[in-house]
């Protein structure tokens, strides 16, 4: 019975630290009052990059 009992309770911090994990790396929601201006410049060169490549420019 021990070892199950060890395994089962390792089991459940695992699960539980893959949780704590994950929710890390949840999306935050933008704060649009107060732009990420190096963000928005990597996707204005992005942007203008693929107007180029479209147009053949």
């Amino acid at each position: 019975h021990q070892p199950s009992r060890e395994l089962r309770s390792t089991g459940q911090s695992l699960a539980t630290n893959k949780f704590l994990t994950r929710s890390a790396f949840t999306a935050r929601k933008l704060d649009y009052s107060t732009p990420n201006w190096f963000r928005v410049g990597l996707q204005h060169s992005n942007d203008v990059e693929e107007y180029k490549r479209r147009n053949n420019l």
